[in-house]
């Protein structure tokens, strides 16, 4: 997976928008409002996710490309490398884990969190993130 690919695949999914609010150069994706993913322009060796704090331990654990994301929540999220022992359906199923649980712990109002993991559904997105 590349820039391009990851890019595409973030918005594909169910109410995605990308914007820069930061600086000119790093690229986030948001669902419903709220950050679920984030990407060096400059740089882009890798992204952030934001993953289940025990998941993104044991991640972090089992491979050599997930490393606690450097300027975020060393609980939550996780910087993995685009490059490794991960396949690019590995790491779509990553971005998959984040964008779910971002809707279903930060989405709100609870009908609009309710209509966008309906879209999520109808779409076939799931969380089978228990998988790696």
């Amino acid at each position: 997976m590349d820039i391009v690919d990851f890019r595409e695949y973030c918005l594909s999914l169910p109410e995605v928008e990308e914007c820069l609010p930061f600086d000119e150069v790093t690229l986030v994706f948001k669902v419903a409002g709220r950050m679920f993913t984030v990407v060096g322009l400059d740089n882009p060796i890798g992204f952030v996710v934001k993953c289940d704090p025990d998941r993104a331990i044991a991640l972090r654990d089992k491979y050599e490309q997930v490393k606690a994301a450097f300027h975020f929540n060393k609980k939550h999220w996780n910087s993995i490398r685009f490059v490794g022992a991960l396949s690019d359906e590995e790491l779509r199923r990553e971005i998959r884990h984040s964008y779910l649980l971002v809707v279903k712990q930060n989405v709100t109002p609870k009908a609009r969190r309710l209509e966008v993991l309906k879209m999520a559904e109808n779409e076939g997105i799931t969380d089978d993130a228990e998988r790696f």
